[in-house]
């Protein structure tokens, strides 16, 4: 069971920080970036195998996260928190389906 934490959040952060970083962040927003991953992405994975809906969960991380983008930086957090969130719902998706 663990394994599916460690690999959900391991590919999140895998396709989310490139994102942000080609986004223009650096740093300490990077550091945002990774922080609300580490915080919404364990709980999205518990929720999801409580058999939540993978949609209203999806949305609420997007709200989560950001809201704490917007709080650290001006570089369109929440335009930064639908794409990255919509591309790495997608790949888990597409790769779920390959596995």
């Amino acid at each position: 069971m663990l394994n599916v934490f460690a690999l959900s959040l391991g590919l999140t952060l895998l396709l989310e920080l490139p994102v942000a970083y080609l986004w223009g962040l650096r740093r300490r927003e990077l550091l945002t970036v990774f922080a609300a991953n580490l915080m919404t992405n364990p709980l999205a994975v518990a929720l999801h195998l409580w058999g939540i809906p993978q949609l209203p969960i999806e949305i609420g991380v997007v709200i989560a996260e950001g809201f704490a983008y917007s709080m650290h930086f001006e570089k369109r957090p929440w335009l930064l928190a639908i794409f990255s969130n919509a591309l790495s719902w997608g790949i888990g998706i597409l790769l779920q389906s390959i596995l």
